[in-house]
């Protein structure tokens, strides 16, 4: 079953109240009339980090996938979680993940004040 919408937003509030420091969502990031989860997740953050989803839209577009750039994902904190919008596709899973794991550790302990 395809989630998006409203659903996706009541995910992520009951990760971030069940104490995830991280939250993943996958699709509903493209450009269909149906693809809502930006706009569900904007207004649950605190902060955004635009360069997270701006890394993953570049991942993309630089290994020659040039939909990439349509992916309208956010990122951004919610209290001491991080939230991240992934595309729908295996592809954009997978490059998102390849541009998160390297950042991910140090982004979860600067989120809580512990990597200074």
């Amino acid at each position: 079953m395809c989630l998006d919408g409203e659903p996706v937003g009541r995910a992520i509030s009951a990760a971030v109240t069940d104490g995830a420091r991280v939250v993943l969502t996958t699709g509903g990031t493209g450009l269909t009339p149906t693809d809502r989860t930006p706009e569900v997740t904007r207004p649950l953050l605190d902060r955004e980090v635009p360069g997270i989803a701006d890394a993953i839209r570049a991942y993309g577009v630089g290994n020659d996938i040039p939909t990439a750039m349509l992916s309208r994902g956010v990122a951004g904190v919610i209290g001491s979680c991080l939230v991240v919008n992934l595309p729908g596709s295996r592809g954009g899973v997978k490059d998102g993940l390849s541009v998160l794991a390297p950042v991910l550790r140090h982004a979860v302990e600067q989120i809580v004040g512990s990597d200074h």
